[in-house]
């Protein structure tokens, strides 16, 4: 087990779930309220998406990025920001006619998925390490070999720490050629995503095989959605591994009780404590990660 485990606070996401608990954060100020009561939970990293403040569907709007970045810093409060650099690869397409997008889709190149991280320059931000097929009906995510070149290039000349998103075993033997290649600098910090259709299941023999595959010296992460988030907390924290909860992959504390980010966080400490492992802070997260010290 892990001396000690971080926990990441995945604050609101993209998908479809404003409708479903009136807990999801919209806008900065109520993103940035939840990083902070995240934080205060016993989170070190608050993953953060951001959301169109009309219609709540997920944003790639530098403007909103930058308004709950400074919020957050503007309390003061101590925690490691990592930004998604996923927004920007959706496609749907009309099963008459594949070549022709429908609505839905919001694909643009790797280094269009960007212009955030270029101007606020995260500890960490993500990249997605593959294509899949995005639940069910038309919709695809794609990141190509070129999108993902393109950005794991710009990200590492920017000095900001690439979060390696991993769903699915051939999205971590390219993570792993990106390595190679000389597009990640150590030590890599992989997230193994789970339980998202269509990609790897929340399979425990899978999680132990994609760990076994991990290059030596990485750091890593797991979680999984729904009923299975926190059930992973201590699959993930007995293998080794950090931890991912929060309202972007689960709504619920337990059967038909919906949570805040706060009290997912709280939930994870709960488990790892009761395991006998220590819960990290913020500067230890920095040090376990290789990321830079706190300005």
């Amino acid at each position: 087990m892990n001396n000690e485990v971080i926990i990441t606070a995945a604050l609101t996401g993209a998908g479809d779930t404003t409708g479903k608990s009136e807990f999801v954060p919209v806008t900065p100020k109520q993103i940035a309220e939840s990083a902070v009561q995240a934080a205060e939970a016993g989170a070190a990293v608050v993953h953060i998406h951001v959301r169109n403040v009309e219609t709540g569907q997920g944003s790639r709007d530098v403007s909103l990025y930058r308004e709950v970045v400074r919020r957050i810093k503007e309390t003061g409060i101590d925690v490691v920001i990592n930004l998604t650099a996923g927004m920007g690869g959706d496609l749907v397409i009309d099963q008459e006619d594949p070549l022709k997008p429908v609505d839905g889709t919001d694909l643009v190149n790797g280094l269009d998925r960007l212009p955030h991280v270029e101007e606020l320059l995260p500890d960490i931000c993500t990249l997605d390490c593959g294509s899949l097929n995005f639940g069910e009906g038309s919709q695809l995510y794609i990141s190509t070999p070129d999108m993902m070149r393109a950005g794991a290039k710009r990200i590492q000349e920017l000095g900001v720490k690439p979060e390696l998103e991993i769903f699915d075993t051939g999205n971590l033997w390219f993570a792993k050629k990106l390595i190679e290649e000389g597009l990640i600098d150590a030590p890599p910090l992989f997230q193994l995503c789970t339980g998202i259709p269509w990609g790897a299941p929340p399979d425990p023999g899978l999680l132990q095989a994609m760990v076994n595959m991990l290059p030596e010296g990485a750091n890593w992460a797991s979680f999984a959605i729904g009923r299975d988030q926190l059930r992973w907390v201590g699959l993930t924290a007995a293998l080794g591994g950090n931890v991912r909860v929060g309202l972007e992959d689960n709504l619920y504390l337990s059967k038909g009780v919906k949570a805040n980010n706060a009290q997912l966080v709280e939930r994870a400490v709960t488990i790892v404590e009761s395991m006998g492992g220590k819960v990290a802070t913020p500067d230890q997260a920095r040090e376990q990660l290789g990321l830079k010290a706190r300005s």
